[in-house]
């Protein structure tokens, strides 16, 4: 971080010692209870239902509610000099506890603006896309947090090496952010590094169309600071807009890129590849999580990383010793404990080329073995913007089977369910299964590989399916 730089005592800020964060559970906001638990300040929050995530977060010291009632706030959150009020897009405007807040003169902003208000004040590698990203941060704070440059990283999932979300380093001026555009929120960064993994059109429910999306994206490259960086994955549709004095690099996990691969090599359940970059060379790199997808975020990792002032040296130790973020190609068995054991894998794909990709990827790491997948869709709108596109990236699967589409945040919408994805999908099984109903089926099947998608709650259920398949 800037020397001397205190989040709870700057000159932006409003000098506020308490903190609340309406939507407290979520992924992206928990790391910034952390950190400023970590500083210090008096935290609290409330959400809608308990979650491990939230059981370690009061473990950590946050006071947290999970009835939306103005009644639950504690004391020490109700005067409005003393505290901030963070929210995130997912809380509806109906929630009791954020209009009492709106309702008594609290300063209420959202969580991409706390995170912009940190941008401003460290060397902010700001990493985006619509997939992608999750990986690519924490590969990129994984190499920084191991270097000489150190950083403090706040990730949009746990990374397994260390068990969180945050990685807090005081004394390092480098914050790793990864750059959210739902809702339009990577337009509150400030970036001197920014990455741009993917711009696939995703959110049709915020941004109406395509080109409104791209635009968002180019809106986000402008925010770059002079004398900033650019690394922008090659053959993306958006239009970069960077003000002057901004490099713009571009990359690849194949040939094409300043920054690109060369001699990728697949030996014995591991991936190999040489980094060509500008005046730069990496030879024999091994990603830590070796499947095929990680070479292309790897090298996107590998050149923020550099830009940031890691070595060479830091680079590829970073990327071998990452262990991955939960629930990106995370591996719960993986056919060794007994000959041709089952195996499992879960991914938070939920875009159909990430769907796409990570069922290339199985099939490349388990050549002639049977895969069956079962994918939650997630979202009604997502779901009616992209069924035909999921329906062709499931194909690739032997089998399908898919339950009821996950809400979230929305409301039915008459006509769109799981099966006008399933109806469309050409592998020669498939079926639909109630959620309530997935255990029991598992019970009933013999599964050769099992591979569990989607950004929805499946992954609750993964517990219970790995005890089912360790002991057919």
């Amino acid at each position: 971080m800037e020397k001397g730089f205190n989040p709870l005592n700057n000159t932006e800020d409003t000098k506020q010692k308490s903190l609340y964060f309406v939507g407290a559970g979520g992924i992206g906001m928990a790391n910034l209870v952390r950190y400023y638990l970590r500083h210090g300040a008096a935290t609290g929050g409330y959400d809608r239902t308990p979650s491990d995530l939230t059981s370690a977060l009061e473990k950590e010291g946050a006071i947290l509610t999970f009835t939306d009632s103005e009644d639950e706030i504690p004391q020490k959150f109700r005067n409005p000099e003393k505290t901030l009020v963070v929210y995130t897009p997912a809380v509806p405007e109906s929630n009791r506890i954020l209009r009492w807040f709106r309702k008594n003169g609290f300063e209420v902003i959202k969580r991409a603006a706390l995170l912009g208000k940190i941008t401003r004040h460290t060397e902010a590698i700001c990493i985006a896309g619509s997939h992608g990203k999750t990986t690519t941060c924490s590969m990129t704070a994984n190499i920084l947090r191991n270097s000489s440059k150190g950083c403090t990283a706040f990730l949009g999932g746990i990374l397994r090496n260390t068990g969180s979300n945050l990685v807090l380093d005081e004394k390092s001026e480098l914050s790793v952010i990864e750059a959210d555009e739902y809702d339009r929120s990577f337009h509150h960064l400030s970036p001197k590094i920014a990455v741009v993994t993917s711009t696939d059109p995703d959110h049709l429910d915020i941004y109406g169309d395509k080109e409104h999306y791209l635009e968002a994206f180019s809106i986000f490259t402008s925010l770059i600071r002079e004398g900033g960086t650019l690394i922008t994955h090659t053959g993306l549709e958006y239009t970069p807009d960077v003000k002057p004095g901004v490099s713009v690099e571009t990359y690849s996990g194949g040939s094409e890129g300043d920054w690109h691969t060369e001699n990728i090599r697949y030996t014995h359940g591991k991936i190999f590849f040489d980094l060509i970059g500008p005046g730069i060379r990496i030879n024999d790199i091994e990603p830590g999580v070796p499947v095929e997808i990680n070479v292309d975020n790897a090298v996107a990792a590998a050149a923020a990383a550099i830009h940031a002032g890691a070595t060479p040296e830091e680079v590829k130790e970073g990327l071998k010793s990452f262990r991955g973020a939960r629930r990106r190609f995370e591996i719960y068995l993986d056919g060794s404990e007994r000959e041709n054991g089952p195996v499992l894998i879960d991914d938070y794909a939920h875009s159909p080329n990430e769907v796409k990709a990570s069922i290339e990827s199985v099939k490349k790491l388990y050549p002639g073995r049977k895969l069956s997948v079962i994918f939650q869709p997630h979202l009604y709108t997502r779901t009616r913007d992209f069924a035909k596109e999921f329906a062709e990236a499931l194909s690739g699967a032997d089998e399908v089977i898919m339950p009821e589409i996950y809400p979230a945040r929305e409301l039915p919408i008459e006509g769109i369910t799981s099966s006008i994805i399933l109806d469309n999908v050409k592998s020669k099984e498939k079926s639909f299964c109630a959620r309530k109903d997935l255990l029991n089926l598992i019970k009933n099947s013999n599964f050769e590989i099992l591979m569990t998608l989607g950004a929805a709650d499946i992954d609750r259920l993964l517990p219970d399916i790995k005890s089912i398949l360790e002991n057919k």
